[in-house]
């Protein structure tokens, strides 16, 4: 599904846009729960491998919700607790980007910064 090339550039993108702006967990992983891109600021000590799991089960429920409710799809969800948050982003059908900071950080500049970075990916896969 990925050349090396591809992860690599994947790789830079996540570090550049997302890790280097202040997000302390990103994850880019396939629709069963595979982790592709585990990327961390290495103050934080997350499983990535279950929270992959997790997450896209997570996003699996919320589809079928959609679904139930009339929509074709949410693309993008976002769980807010005290200290931390986690915002799911839909990159194309069979992937996610799922990124995870303090709530020190501004949910705007998540979205930015993770908008920015799905455009990236997508030119990168593009470019088989």
């Amino acid at each position: 599904m990925f050349n090396q090339s591809q992860l690599d550039a994947i790789d830079n993108a996540i570090q550049t846009n997302l890790i280097e702006a202040g997000l302390d967990n990103v994850i880019y992983l396939d629709m069963a729960g595979n982790a592709i891109a585990k990327h961390d600021n290495g103050k934080t000590n997350l499983d990535p491998t279950a929270f992959a799991a997790l997450a896209a089960g997570n996003f699996a429920a919320v589809d079928a919700m959609a679904k139930l409710v009339g929509e074709t799809e949410f693309s993008l969800l976002f769980h807010k607790g005290e200290k931390s948050c986690i915002h799911f982003s839909k990159v194309d059908d069979e992937t996610l980007l799922i990124s995870m900071f303090d709530t020190e950080i501004s949910l705007g500049l998540v979205r930015l910064k993770v908008a920015e970075t799905i455009k990236q990916i997508n030119l990168i896969l593009a470019d088989e």
